[in-house]
């Protein structure tokens, strides 16, 4: 969702301010032989930067003629590559969004959309990083060769110390310093996007149903642990239990026998005798 909402619009932002950028520059000569006086120059410079082809016309002051002076470098490959990865991101953004919202069960069908998007996105966050550090580097070297200073030395008139050379106007940078920065800010942008496409792939889900191949073999071994703890305890029960049974095998408990033996007669002096069964006790 954070890509749907603002992937287009930093996409729109980094090609358009870099894109539609137009440059002025404008310096002074004053001939000391007072031939050309105040003279201005008017320097035009644009996307895509090819400063090689961008010319003016700078006076002689030792002769009523001018020569044609041209700026020195060529910063158009960069220039173009950031400007194409924000347009192709813009559409594929935009893309992305219709895709989302109108054809959800087809995205998500087999789960070939996610991992489209999920290269796709990879891919631009890698473009997005080369090409904003490119044309970083490339806006340093185009402020030094537009820097008045440099300019000035090209002109043959300048160079004479009895001239007089001065810049009344400099370029503005505001727009390519911000376009630059939202180059890196889209680099952020869809780095962070990574995480939540992977989320949606299979791979994110596999790894989530089934665990790691360390963990189970983790687990086993502490099972294994456990199982070989119990095991020896285990058997000094079941010895404890066989010497308690052979114990009370071998130890017999028995009560007194009794029978009834024959009948005996009592006597007693002045009493009658009484007759009654003997019980004896056989005590063990």
């Amino acid at each position: 969702m954070c890509m749907v909402i603002f992937a287009p619009i930093f996409a729109i932002c980094a090609f358009a301010t870099c894109g539609g950028y137009y440059g002025h520059l404008q310096v002074k000569v004053d001939c000391a032989a007072r031939r050309h006086n105040n003279v201005s120059i008017n320097i035009d410079f644009g996307y895509p930067f090819r400063l090689q082809q961008v010319y003016f016309k700078a006076p002689l002051c030792e002769a009523k003629r001018e020569e044609i002076v041209f700026l020195n470098g060529d910063f158009s490959a960069a220039a173009q590559f950031f400007v194409t990865v924000g347009v192709l991101a813009f559409l594929y953004s935009l893309l992305a969004t219709i895709v989302y919202v109108f054809y959800q069960n087809k995205y998500l069908k087999n789960n070939r959309g996610p991992l489209v998007d999920f290269l796709v996105t990879v891919t631009f966050s890698l473009t997005w990083l080369l090409s904003s550090c490119c044309w970083a580097k490339s806006l340093t070297e185009i402020k030094t060769a537009t820097n008045p200073t440099e300019v000035l030395l090209l002109i043959s008139a300048c160079r004479e110390k009895e001239n007089r050379c001065a810049a009344t106007q400099e370029p503005f940078w505001s727009r390519l310093n911000t376009s630059a920065v939202f180059g890196f800010v889209n680099v952020i942008l869809w780095s962070g996007n990574i995480w939540f496409v992977f989320k949606e792939t299979g791979w994110y889900k596999t790894g989530q149903r089934y665990p790691s191949r360390t963990s189970s073999r983790k687990r086993s071994s502490e099972m294994r642990e456990q199982d070989s703890f119990t095991e020896p305890r285990g058997d000094f029960d079941k010895q404890v239990q066989r010497q308690a049974s052979i114990n009370q095998s071998q130890v017999s408990f028995s009560l007194p026998e009794t029978y009834l033996g024959k009948s005996v007669v009592y006597e007693r002096e002045n009493k009658i005798a009484s007759q009654g069964p003997v019980i004896f006790v056989n005590e063990m």
